[in-house]
């Protein structure tokens, strides 16, 4: 289990718990106490999006299981479970195991289940009263998994992952799906629960019509396998979505028909700290299809770093780099602090552009003036708080991450289970 401090009092930690380990310590003050770079989560915007995202669900008529490789912070799947989440899902069974001795009980491993080791370890949550789905989508790994299962006297809850041509894994065509369900039904050890696809791979011109017609194949394979009697559960699943596409998804369940006779589950996982970069961006196509939704979710991951070096005019270097954030874009540079200082005097980062990433190291160019606040106010020392984009290519840099209040002040550190 995680243990955190919870009293305001500071207490003291060993040195080698500072940097990535962060510290076991609560109640301290960002700007002055605290070992940096680290990775911080704002406790305002990550309620908000908490309960935004569980009410999108409930308004659309489906369940959530957040993506939990997202994040891998227990701290954070007991956030979700609490605000109303139906289960977690997981991308290995080493991340389910975690999960699962954290408090998730329910999971659903989005990949295919492959390895006697991996199956290992499902026969154990089985075993220990885990509800675990995982998925298939061709008939060696049902031949395999049947085997396993029947021999441990076990029945294992399958999902058919449906794919498209030059996707991931997943059936290509309706036709495989349905061989594939009848293979199952023959087989002990084995029941069909629902089916289960992933959208982002569906790439092309116009990808809005192109996922619409995705999340309609769903249902259409859903209600199919349903007619055939091939389904082995009551309440059959039937999931999908990431963090982009969400709304696409969610509109297709809710119109589909599948309300009453189905569990239709969305599966997002970045929603939960959002970003700056690419689901920044992916919300805005959100939001124009769905002016409904008013405001949608707010960034609340960002990771906090000093200038270490000023070697030149025009150059900072930061200490930040590739081990710290994520590079899938480079990092935002969203506002600045003297260290020990107040957080209702933000200084300037105007104009500030990231040029250079290593592995330990930023380097920022900083624009001409000499206006307060611009090039010429720039100190060593100074905090900058960055904003990333992709959230899980940050998340899985760090082993604590501090959650903090809108003053700065930490008031809980938690650990992640990479």
């Amino acid at each position: 289990m995680i243990h955190t401090t919870t009293d305001a009092s500071p207490t003291t930690s060993p040195a080698w718990q500072d940097g990535h380990k962060g510290t076991l310590e609560t109640g301290r003050d960002l700007l002055a106490d605290v070992s940096l770079p680290a990775a911080v989560i704002h406790e305002a915007p990550l309620a908000h999006n908490l309960a935004w995202m569980q009410d999108f669900a409930r308004r659309h008529r489906a369940q959530l299981a957040p993506h939990g490789k997202t994040t891998m912070t227990p701290a954070l799947f007991r956030r979700q479970l609490e605000a109303g989440a139906w289960g977690i899902t997981l991308a290995t069974l080493p991340q389910c195991r975690a999960a699962f001795a954290e408090g998730a009980t329910r999971l659903l491993l989005a990949n295919q289940l492959v390895g006697r080791a991996n199956m290992a370890i499902a026969a154990e949550l089985l075993r220990a009263g885990g509800e675990l789905y995982v998925t298939v989508d061709g008939r060696d790994n049902v031949a395999q998994l049947s085997e396993f299962f029947a021999e441990a006297g076990l029945t294992l809850p399958v999902l058919i992952e449906v794919g498209v041509d030059g996707g991931r894994c997943g059936c290509r065509r309706d036709e495989e799906v349905i061989a594939l369900a009848r293979e199952i039904a023959a087989r002990p050890g084995l029941t069909l629960a629902g089916l289960e696809g992933y959208e982002g791979v569906v790439h092309g011109d116009d990808p809005a019509a192109r996922i619409r017609a995705y999340a309609e194949r769903l249902v259409a394979d859903v209600r199919r396998l349903e007619q055939e009697g091939l389904l082995g559960v009551a309440a059959p699943i039937v999931t999908a979505s990431g963090s982009a596409w969400y709304d696409l998804i969610a509109e297709a369940f809710r119109d589909g028909g599948l309300e009453g006779r189905f569990t239709p589950v969305l599966r997002p996982g970045c929603y939960v700290v959002h970003d700056h970069g690419i689901y920044r961006e992916a919300q805005r196509g959100v939001l124009s299809r769905r002016p409904d939704l008013h405001e949608g979710l707010r960034p609340a991951l960002e990771v906090y770093a000093q200038v270490q070096s000023l070697p030149e005019p025009g150059l900072a270097i930061v200490a930040l780099g590739k081990r710290d954030i994520g590079v899938d874009q480079p990092p935002e540079p969203l506002v600045r602090y003297r260290e020990g200082g107040d957080v209702e005097t933000p200084l300037s980062v105007d104009g500030w552009r990231v040029t250079r990433q290593m592995d330990q190291h930023t380097f920022i160019a900083l624009p001409r003036g000499t206006d307060e606040g611009r090039a010429d106010d720039v100190r060593v020392g100074d905090i900058v708080a960055f904003g990333a984009s992709h959230p899980c290519l940050t998340f899985d840099k760090w082993r604590r991450i501090h959650l903090v209040d809108e003053r700065l002040q930490v008031i809980d550190t938690w650990e992640t289970r990479f």
